[in-house]
């Protein structure tokens, strides 16, 4: 039987927050998805640390990272994800309605894995999302020590 992974979702905009779950639900994803608000709680969730001290071991199956966050943003996350020795193959996907050249060319920089911009129209912002979750949490493959 197939284990579907965890999705984690990394974005302090909590009305892009609830599109994207909506998004993810109306295209039957039934992976769990955690929801974070910021780069500090990202990386707690990643290296089980405060609130997450408890949580099942493993990685999730993506890391949908939004660049604009309070705390440490994301492009700090990923710098830090990318150093660690546990969390350097872990998917990640720069989800974020910033169209700066230089956050592109930094991510890439910096080993992410896609970078995509947040469509403003309505359907196309939910089709985005529906192809993020198929591709990154039920089709893509992961080295052994990446599955929870």
């Amino acid at each position: 039987m197939l284990k579907l992974r965890t999705i984690l979702f990394a974005e302090d905009n909590p009305k892009d927050v609830e599109l994207t779950l909506e998004a993810l639900s109306d295209h039957n994803l039934a992976n769990n998805v955690i929801v974070v608000r910021d780069g500090v709680e990202t990386m707690d969730y990643l290296r089980s640390e405060g609130n997450y001290k408890q949580r099942k071991p493993g990685n999730p199956a993506v890391l949908l990272l939004d660049i604009k966050m309070p705390r440490m943003d994301g492009l700090e996350v990923l710098k830090a994800i990318r150093s660690d020795a546990r969390l350097k193959t872990l998917p990640v996907v720069i989800l974020t309605s910033s169209r700066e050249e230089q956050d592109l060319i930094k991510s890439y920089e910096l080993g992410v894995n896609a970078y995509v911009v947040k469509p403003v129209d309505f359907k196309e912002f939910i089709e985005a999302v529906r192809q993020l979750g198929v591709f990154w949490a039920v089709i893509n493959e992961v080295p052994l020590e990446n599955k929870s």
